[in-house]
């Protein structure tokens, strides 16, 4: 993949564990202006429309940090499953947990870990997120923003 200097700019970089990458149809790729990240420990090959193959989440963050993406790279999303959210919630550059809670039941298998409400503190009001309750096709869900607070204040 070639990067040109000036040309892109504000990309993500979507990491996503190699069930999660499998469980979504390949009609909702590409997304615009992201680059991909599969982790698998079994996977020889990229996956179809990803980016990039990691063995483990330090190896995927750390193609943010390093060049050519780091001249790219505006934000890393971490997309799950359960471990990848563990192992992110642990890296010392999470500073920022985006959580929707919908309000409805689903036959689910993943979920958000339980994470220290001391450490990431509910932002009453977080730039371009609404924080009123939302409804989409009859499913009601509220945006929450999550910051981690300085070692030193908590």
């Amino acid at each position: 993949m070639a990067i040109c200097p000036g040309v892109y700019r504000n990309f993500n970089l979507m990491i996503w564990g190699r069930h999660c990458w499998n469980s979504h149809p390949e009609n909702i790729y590409p997304l615009p202006n992201s680059l991909h990240v599969v982790l698998s420990k079994t996977l020889t090959n990229v996956p179809n429309y990803a980016h990039f193959l990691c063995r483990d989440f330090e190896s995927a963050v750390r193609l943010a940090a390093e060049h050519p993406l780091a001249d790219v790279i505006e934000t890393v999303w971490i997309l799950g499953g359960t471990q990848v959210y563990e192992d992110a919630l642990q890296h010392p550059w999470c500073d920022l947990l985006y959580l929707t809670d919908v309000m409805a039941d689903f036959d689910c298998d993943v979920f958000f870990p339980e994470f220290d409400r001391k450490l990431f503190q509910l932002q009453e009001r977080f730039p371009d997120v609404p924080s009123d309750i939302q409804e989409e096709n009859g499913i009601k869900f509220q945006c929450q923003v999550f910051k981690k607070e300085a070692a030193d204040s908590i």
